[in-house]
């Protein structure tokens, strides 16, 4: 079991060669996310659109147009009511009350619980007011801004501009890839989904920064090789440890889908299509984004802990 490896270490898949398609495909999903962006919109939970949500579990499998008749007619306005995981689980999801008041708020709840009664049992109950919705998106936005902008710093100082803006390239290409999913299938945008983002860009960043490290010192050993093909050998020699780490990681998040329940449900899928899309820009995006803008061997000796001296002491190896 010890010698036992899902990519052998002497790889040569020519990557670099499908940059042109990947890119196109890229640019295809990029603007197709954006599109969506401002025409289906993203469903925005309670967390940023504001209101009540109650989940309760029911005797038997739930009779979901029944309840839609009984709280439709409370004079609440828009009710949205579905099953949540099992046939027994509802969720049931009020509009704000127009005026933004807890206690409006509260008599919506003991409203809906006086209609429902005892028959039901309550299994949690939310209340999010606009203005706090609000101030949750404006948080959401920023925390994902920040996060990408101190990415590219940490790769300027690290490595040199070719690197960072290979990176943040991928970046935006895998944020904007994670909202057109959550565009198109209708998944609840959440705090939980802010998370699954902001997990996807680290994670997307590892995986770059890996690639990137190994580019530089074949930058410094191979003094004469053509750049596609140091490009091609860098993601060859790191593929291995890619598609391991890639792999426990889908272990645990398939577990969490499967098992996790429908709380977890859109957060894990998010993730787990953020592991697919991170590697792939890692290696379709990043590293050509490299080549497009001509690296040179003098961007190797950049960042922090080397110089250009030291770069020139290094022993020319054979390309």
């Amino acid at each position: 079991m010890r010698h036992l490896k899902l990519i052998p270490d002497d790889t040569h898949f020519r990557f670099v060669k499908w940059r042109h398609i990947a890119v196109g495909l890229s640019l295809v999903v990029v603007v197709a996310s954006a599109i969506l962006m401002f025409t289906r919109g993203l469903n925005f939970g309670i967390d940023f659109e504001g209101g009540i949500v109650i989940e309760i579990s029911t005797n038997g499998p739930a009779d979901i147009g029944q309840l839609r008749t009984d709280l439709g007619g409370l004079g609440l306005g828009e009710i949205q009511i579905q099953e949540f995981g099992q046939a027994d689980d509802v969720l049931i999801r009020v509009q704000s009350p127009s005026d933004d008041d807890e206690k409006a708020s509260q008599r919506v709840v003991d409203t809906i619980k006086g209609e429902l009664g005892d028959t039901v049992e309550y299994r949690r109950v939310e209340v999010v007011g606009p203005q706090v919705s609000s101030e949750l998106v404006q948080d959401g936005i920023l925390a994902v801004v920040i996060a990408v902008a101190l990415m590219l710093i940490y790769i300027w100082f690290r490595f040199e501009w070719q690197f960072s803006l290979g990176s943040i390239v991928a970046l935006v290409h895998d944020v904007m890839a994670t909202i057109g999913l959550f565009c198109i299938l209708q998944l609840e945008f959440n705090l939980q989904s802010i998370a699954a983002i902001l997990t996807i860009v680290g994670y997307s960043m590892n995986d770059t920064v890996i690639v990137f490290d190994r580019v530089r010192e074949n930058l410094r050993k191979y003094k004469k090789m053509d750049l596609g093909e140091l490009l091609d050998l860098s993601i060859n020699q790191t593929l291995s440890r890619t598609v391991m780490t890639s792999g426990t990681t889908l272990l645990a998040l398939f577990a969490l889908f499967i098992f996790g329940g429908a709380v977890l449900r859109d957060f894990t899928f998010a993730m787990i299509f953020g592991i697919f899309i991170g590697t792939y820009s890692s290696i379709f995006i990043a590293a050509p984004v490299l080549l497009a803008v001509g690296v040179t061997r003098d961007a190797a000796s950049g960042g922090l802990g080397h110089t250009s001296k030291d770069a020139k002491e290094k022993t020319p190896g054979k390309a």
